[in-house]
């Protein structure tokens, strides 16, 4: 007995997810452009979509459309602690470089990813952290102004963002996963990676006063870094 047709276009949507062919704030086709390549009512799309979203697999947004949605991360044992920290920790020297520091608008991805209103104005930074002159980590973050106001005046190569939003937003909650990525050729540029070398990618957002704070893609060249813990 065949699959119904709504089953049919929810697993075509999960596959290309699945396989990271769609990822994080990728726009999912439309009901008209799914309507069409299925050959079925918009009635039918609608309940796959439907499902989608109650599994947390996609957000829809009014006026905007449908989006992958930011993954589920399960509990672990890894701590993860500041880069510098970490630099520090090993005797050798921390240096960032400032690549980015900027007002930004959210849109519709970083809207669902932030909890705020499409268009809502963001602080958005890139920065490069060296362990001893050799590059080990591309931070790219986005801040909610309401809780950390003062971000964007704040000297990065004297202190972190991990450090000013732990003093600007006590910490309530942490979500974060850990991925192995191909990074586009401007990380791998920035990192001074090999052509074919993996990246070690954590995501992460954080919470304060009931609100995401910040979240942030860490990207770390695969042969130069490792995460560990003790449980």
């Amino acid at each position: 007995m065949s699959a119904p047709a709504w089953k049919k276009i929810h697993d075509h949507v999960l596959a290309k997810i699945r396989a990271g062919r769609w990822v994080e704030g990728d726009r999912v086709p439309s009901e008209a452009e799914l309507c069409e390549r299925f050959g079925v009512a918009r009635m039918t799309v609608g309940r796959a979509l439907r499902e989608l979203v109650a599994a947390q697999v996609v957000v829809r947004v009014k006026g905007a459309g449908t989006f992958v949605a930011p993954p589920r991360h399960h509990a672990t044992v890894v701590e993860i602690r500041s880069i510098a920290d970490e630099i520090a920790a090993s005797g050798r020297r921390h240096e960032t470089e400032v690549l980015l520091l900027e007002k930004s608008a959210a849109d519709a991805a970083l809207a669902v990813l932030m909890g705020v209103k499409r268009g809502a104005r963001l602080f958005h930074s890139r920065l490069l952290h060296r362990d001893d002159g050799v590059p080990r980590q591309l931070e790219e973050r986005w801040v909610n102004p309401a809780l950390a106001p003062d971000f964007l005046a704040q000297d990065f190569t004297r202190t972190t963002p991990n450090e000013y939003l732990t003093r600007a937003a006590p910490l309530e909650q942490v979500e974060y996963g850990i991925e192995a990525r191909q990074p586009d050729a401007e990380t791998r540029r920035r990192l001074a990676m090999g052509r074919d070398e993996p990246c070690l990618l954590l995501r992460r957002r954080t919470w304060s006063r009931g609100r995401v704070a910040s979240a942030a893609r860490l990207w770390h060249p695969g042969n130069r870094h490792q995460f560990t813990g003790r449980f």
